[in-house]
């Protein structure tokens, strides 16, 4: 009997087991326990046998149902694609015993992104809502680049490196592939949204904020700027009447009011600020009564609202609105709906999306349905903002991200221990209500789904609003900074520099 065997480490137990295994005519009975050997490597894949009394010419490789095989790892290659709130949270406490976990994401950094808003005026640095990827889960493999398209069949992921000075090309083979690949600002089809707009979803979207606010001073005190030109430089738009908007809106608003208006005090009178949407009210879905309060503190401290407005066209210094005409501007913040990104968009020919958004659809279990059949498609995830459950829509949250990472998380663990998907329930959502900063310390709580009376506004809901983003920070390192920079704000004021 000879076996030809592709390497050199094979003990007599795996030979004697090898034999049996060719052997047997009870091989489906003993798959289980062999499954489990962990003493092969990826040179196992394959193994021919020749026999004087069989006509058996190859096995092929016990783990029928992995693509890859990996050392040490029963359920192979879990490939995650992002490190936002999704992706983020279902990297931390992975199950590693079982599965070889590999993230790949443009950016080797999770944003917290509530604190957003407040670092792009500087009431916080950026480096309070950033938490490294490598540093918090060392035992996952990272890969800076974007995922460029999937292969669903092959179980192929084709991937182009995010490196500065290299955007080299590589695939990964993936046993089980998680999409929580976020999404992109919906501009709606608006021309000059994309080149004049700014956006508010990274840190870098931030860094520019704060960069064209203090330009727009700096240059609204030239010499040679006309009253009218100041106008127009110190009027501050932005579009987008949801938490984001508004929040961002109450950032600004202290940062000029408070440090800028000390800075600058000739051009303080000269400044305006707008917030529009083509809806009827600011804070859809907050409770009625919190969205009245938070426009009547809007209009209060000379916010315009500007609701039921359609932007038609964005110039380089003006905004063309249907109801008001051109409105002259000096920075633009964009902050409205989401729509597919680049990767969801290539796979709109295998699997089934949703309309409105351009969402992924999964079913309960967050697997992703195939188009062909519309049936879910094994081992394959979706969840965050470029997700969405059939027949359940949920919001493109936050909350709604790290529940979905959760509750994967379990699912594959419990699949890791061979407990059958269908023996673990479908995902259900527990609203715990939303929160919003409106400014000068003050903010909306709405937690009316917990409780019909559980609402709050005003200066308590402020240090309810601080207190519980404070405690979702994840590591203490930011634990530490955050209210370190919030004193440092307080009594020294905003940084202004331009870097």
């Amino acid at each position: 009997m000879i076996f030809i065997i592709p390497t050199r480490m094979l003990s007599t137990c795996s030979r004697t087991l090898l034999t049996r295994e060719v052997l047997s005519q009870t091989y489906n009975n003993v798959r289980r326990s062999f499954h489990q050997d962990t003493t092969f490597s990826k040179k196992f894949s394959l193994l021919t046998v020749s026999t004087k009394s069989s006509s058996i010419q190859s096995i092929q490789s016990p783990f029928a149902k992995r693509n890859v095989a990996s050392l040490g790892k029963t359920q192979g290659r879990l490939v995650i694609l992002g490190s936002g709130w999704a992706g983020y949270k279902l990297i931390q406490d992975m199950d590693t015993k079982h599965y070889e976990v590999i993230v790949v994401s443009p950016r080797n950094y999770f944003v917290f992104t509530p604190l957003l808003a407040s670092s792009s005026v500087g009431t916080l640095e950026f480096r309070c809502i950033l938490e490294p990827i490598r540093k918090y889960s060392p035992k996952i493999q990272f890969y800076q680049a974007y995922a460029d398209t999937i292969d669903l069949k092959q179980k192929i992921v084709y991937c182009t490196s995010n490196l500065e000075r290299s955007k080299n090309k590589f695939s990964l083979n993936y046993d089980t592939l998680v999409i929580a690949a976020g999404a992109n600002s919906n501009t709606f089809g608006i021309k000059g949204v994309g080149e004049n707009a700014l956006f508010l979803k990274d840190v870098s979207d931030a860094r520019r904020i704060r960069q064209r606010v203090i330009e727009c001073f700096e240059h609204a005190g030239q010499p040679n700027i006309t009253e009218q030109e100041a106008f127009g430089l110190l009027h501050f738009a932005v579009v987008g009447g949801g938490p984001t908007g508004i929040e961002f809106s109450a950032e600004l608003h202290d940062f000029i009011t408070e440090d800028m208006a000390r800075l600058y005090p000739d051009l303080i009178n000269l400044v305006t600020m707008s917030v529009y949407d083509i809806a009827p009210q600011i804070l859809g879905s907050f409770d009625q009564s919190l969205r009245e309060f938070a426009t009547k503190k809007f209009t209060r401290k000379g916010i315009k609202i500007r609701t039921g407005r359609k932007v038609k066209e964005v110039n380089e210094r003006k905004l063309i609105i249907e109801e008001d005409g051109e409105v002259p501007y000096g920075m633009l913040v964009w902050a409205t709906g989401l729509t597919d990104n680049p990767l969801t968009r290539s796979m709109g020919n295998q699997v089934v999306k949703d309309k409105s958004a351009k969402r992924l659809l999964t079913d309960g279990f967050l697997r992703v349905l195939d188009k062909e059949s519309f049936q879910p498609i094994d081992n394959v995830y979706a969840l965050g903002d470029c997700a969405s459950i059939q027949d359940y829509d949920l919001p493109a949250t936050a909350q709604v991200a790290n529940q979905k990472a959760v509750y994967l998380r379990k699912v594959l663990t419990q699949i890791a221990k061979d407990n059958p998907i269908m023996d673990i329930k479908p995902f259900k959502f527990l609203n715990l209500g939303s929160m919003a900063y409106i400014g000068k310390k003050e903010a909306v709580v709405d937690m009316t789904p917990v409780s019909n009376k559980a609402k709050e506004s005003g200066r308590l809901a402020w240090i309810f609003w601080r207190s519980a983003y404070f405690t979702m920070t994840v590591s203490l390192r930011n634990k530490m900074l955050i209210p370190m920079y919030w004193i440092l704000t307080w009594l020294f004021g905003r940084d202004i520099s331009r870097f």
